[in-house]
């Protein structure tokens, strides 16, 4: 098990290298890419129940002793991440397999998918802000490549702003790694959370640390960041847009999750106070946004705008509710955005529409992509019992806790207006009469359905069974707020 950690990293890479000299076999790239998909479920949750047994895992590539070396570090917020990303991409994978189509597939679609995966699971995985960058850098270049794949005009039009506010950022992130390392002298994340608490982060690092809230602020879409995201997202085929509001925005998130809760905690006056305000405008954006389109994945991109801003929330309370309810919604957030831009990707396909006054009555025809929908629906506002009921409910007392009462009830009006955003699709589109393109045609979705429904059965047994998941949370959410326990396992102090 000693190299458990670097599997999750290693299997994806060597894929997507692999599928690079097959791509002219749709057939054959697709039986490897689910086998490969499926390897890394399987050593990603071995991986998971492995730190919850055994705590923080370290490991040194090559043999260097921290802080001089590259270490892999495994807790169990980052493990339950890489596991969760595993599952988002082999659903992906299923879904691409119906609803992308073969010239699209024959242009690296899948070796794509598999150096975003490593990419991902990388930065989640390292130890080291420098590889993190590399990380970031990795997943950016598949992104490029799948944000253009068709090659479209609005996706052309999207993709050179998509880039250009990476490139800004990654210059940015550079940027601010010089500097830290210029006062610190290290980048190692345990040895850099040692190093603050010693010195008590004084202005300089204040400085450093708002630098590196504006460059994940960017990659996770924050107010006013968030500029990039709509168009980008909504442009591509709805399997990519799956993957990207799955994943992408989740890695800033998780960047943010670990710079401010191990190394720059030691202002919350300043830092975590920042973090509530922009969580609060996020909120709002969002929800603005949701309610505003009519557009079925604009609706949905709006709605993952939002969600970023309950997450940082839960950062910014800075208490174990807190932190425990903007964990479990992060993992709730990757499956049940998946979910949706999977179920508005099936109902684009049968309707030949992404507009919600263009399509209604797929109910009829359709009745398992509706009642789908709904659940989904009630998952992503939070009804119970479904697993965005307790994300928010911890969100909600780590706020009261925290004395963040305006906050708070931001937080449930937005949750409100939610429900109302994504319960227009449903009785637009689903309900009514049928008014769409394919009215008298029998489309098939054999295929299409199931790997959503997969993302929603996840979503339904994190509520029901919310027992299961709890002990790995807490682990985390011990860790995060103990960063002791990283340094000793890391630095073996």
């Amino acid at each position: 098990m000693t190299n458990l950690i670097i599997l999750p990293i290693l299997i994806p890479f060597f894929t997507a290298v692999i599928l690079l000299f097959i791509r002219k076999s749709v057939t054959v790239e697709r039986i490897i890419s689910i086998i490969a998909g499926i390897a890394v479920v399987i050593v990603s949750g071995l991986l998971a129940y492995d730190v919850l047994q055994n705590g923080v895992y370290s490991y040194n590539l090559g043999g260097w002793v921290p802080p001089f070396g590259i270490a892999l570090v495994a807790d169990s917020l980052s493990a339950l991440l890489v596991l969760f990303t595993s599952i988002v991409v082999l659903v992906c994978l299923l879904f691409s397999i119906r609803g992308i189509d073969e010239i699209r597939t024959k242009f690296y679609f899948y070796p794509l998918v598999y150096f975003l995966m490593t990419g991902v699971i990388g930065a989640f995985l390292t130890g080291d802000i420098f590889n993190m960058f590399v990380f970031f850098e990795v997943l950016l270049m598949s992104s490029y490549g799948l944000i253009t794949l068709g090659g479209s005009k609005a996706q052309l039009r999207e993709s050179i702003k998509y880039v250009l506010i990476n490139v800004i950022s990654s210059a940015f992130f550079v940027m601010a790694i010089a500097l830290l390392y210029s006062v610190t002298g290290t980048l190692n994340i345990a040895d850099l959370s040692s190093r603050v608490a010693e010195v008590g982060q004084p202005g300089i690092l204040t400085v450093i640390a708002f630098l590196f809230l504006i460059v994940f602020g960017m990659k996770a879409a924050i107010f006013p960041l968030f500029f990039w995201l709509p168009g980008s997202y909504a442009a591509p085929p709805p399997v990519i847009t799956a993957l990207f509001a799955g994943l992408l925005t989740k890695v800033g998130i998780y960047a943010i999750f670990r710079i401010f809760t191990i190394v720059f905690y030691h202002e919350p006056q300043i830092t975590h106070l920042t973090l509530e305000v922009l969580a609060v405008l996020t909120m709002i954006v969002g929800v603005i946004g949701a309610v505003a389109y009519t557009d079925l994945q604009k609706v949905l991109v709006y709605n993952v705008v939002a969600g970023v801003g309950f997450i940082i929330f839960g950062i910014s309370s800075f208490n174990e509710a807190g932190i425990f309810g903007a964990t479990f919604y992060l993992l709730h957030d990757m499956l049940i955005k998946a979910a949706l831009f999977l179920l508005v990707g099936a109902m684009i396909i049968i309707t030949k529409t992404s507009s919600m006054h263009k399509a209604s009555g797929l109910i009829k025809k359709h009745p398992l992509v509706g009642w789908s929908f709904l659940v989904a629906c009630l998952s992503l506002a939070g009804v119970p019992p479904f697993s965005g009921f307790f994300g928010k409910l911890f969100l909600i007392q780590g706020g009261f806790e925290a004395g963040q009462y305006f906050s708070v009830i931001i937080l449930i009006l937005a949750s409100l207006l939610i429900l109302y955003s994504v319960m227009r699709i449903f009785f637009n589109v689903i309900l009514g009469e049928e008014n769409y393109e394919t009215m008298n045609e029998k489309v098939s979705i054999k295929g299409l359905l199931y790997p959503s429904m997969i993302l929603l059965f996840l979503t339904f047994i994190m509520g029901m069974g919310a027992e299961a998941i709890v002990p790995y949370i807490s682990d985390a959410t011990e860790t995060l707020l103990n960063p002791e326990l990283y340094i000793e396992a890391v630095l073996k102090e």
